[in-house]
């Protein structure tokens, strides 16, 4: 029947558009500002650091930065995002000692609905999805539980995420760049 297709045609074009404004919504509410011009210090030591940290950024390997409270990790993950190949993606930022485990998982990986008392209606993106295609930039890695490090273990090893409550994995393009300022 024609006006079943015309109707399923005016039902896709009116997800795509509102697939598109999520979309920048997504990459205007999630970027690096930073940039290795940003990073200010003259020593040899943080011009190491500098040159390292731009070699690697054209990689898209994962990285781990250690170092004290305050001397600019997350500025040098902006800085490494945005020289990197998913630049153009978003840039997102997690500060894992901050949330509780239960509450830090659901907010990683997402959940689907009735995946406990409480979950919306129709369930919950994770911002492992959301980093998609650009970075995700997880601050205190340290503080993770060891369930949570495993949970975080399958991320890394098979670039996949399942939501809380889900039976099916979700691939991903991501970049993660963790610190800690622990050894």
């Amino acid at each position: 029947d024609i006006t079943e297709i015309e109707r399923l045609s005016k039902e896709l074009q009116r997800i795509t558009r509102q697939r598109d404004r999520l979309h920048s919504m997504v990459q205007n509410a999630y970027r690096a500002k930073y940039t290795f011009d940003d990073i200010i210090g003259e020593s040899d030591e943080i011009r190491k650091v500098i040159d390292l940290a731009k070699r690697f950024a054209q990689g898209g390997h994962d990285l781990l930065i250690t170092g004290e409270s305050g001397t600019g990790k997350e500025v040098l993950s902006q800085a490494v995002h945005n020289a990197g190949r998913n630049a153009t993606g978003p840039f997102v930022t997690v500060n894992c000692a901050a949330l509780t485990p239960s509450l830090l998982e659901s907010e990683l990986f997402g959940y689907v609905e009735g995946a406990f008392t409480g979950a919306k209606k129709g369930g919950k993106i994770g911002l492992f999805e959301i980093a998609d295609g650009g970075t995700i930039f997880l601050d205190e890695i340290a503080e993770l539980t060891p369930e949570m490090q495993g949970r975080f273990l399958r991320v890394l090893q098979e670039r996949t995420i399942r939501r809380v409550g889900d039976t099916q994995e979700t691939p991903l393009n991501v970049r993660v760049i963790a610190a800690t300022n622990r050894d």
